[in-house]
């Protein structure tokens, strides 16, 4: 699927052509949410993941989302950026729309966690955690 969008950007769930050191490097060095992740690791998770949507530009690769999902009853939004460059123009909305509303996981029930952007994810239906939400973090995992 490849859905064009206004100033020759464009979003697509093509795995094989997400730029892995794009999505690495901000990733690593630029996300508050894994800070030092490994390139192997980062590619070990586009690998497993169910569902990835890019976001592109005129020069590359400048967003990105993966999914993990059973593809019956739930998916977990992970990863979720756009480079700082290209932010403004509403391609964070364009990958969260495209990853939960449309295609294979559109009717499943989603979760993520997030420190930020709060409002972009409540466009889309996520509320606030329940406190019944618990969580067993992995040792050493980045």
């Amino acid at each position: 699927m490849i859905r064009l969008l206004d100033d020759g950007f464009e979003v697509d769930d093509d795995p094989a052509r997400v730029d892995i050191d794009v999505v690495h490097r901000f990733i690593a060095q630029e996300s508050y949410w894994a800070p030092g992740r490994p390139r192997e690791r980062q590619q070990e998770l586009h690998d497993a993941a169910r569902r990835v949507v890019g976001a592109y530009g005129p020069a590359g690769q400048v967003g990105y989302a993966r999914a993990v999902s059973d593809g019956t009853s739930f998916a977990y939004l992970a990863d979720v950026f756009v480079l700082p460059a290209a932010r403004g123009r509403g391609l964070g909305v364009e990958i969260v729309r495209e990853m939960v509303e449309n295609g294979p996981l559109a009717a499943v029930r989603w979760m993520l966690n997030t420190g930020d952007a709060h409002g972009l994810y409540a466009r889309f239906g996520f509320a606030e955690p329940r406190h019944a939400v618990m969580e067993r973090r992995a040792a050493g995992a980045r």
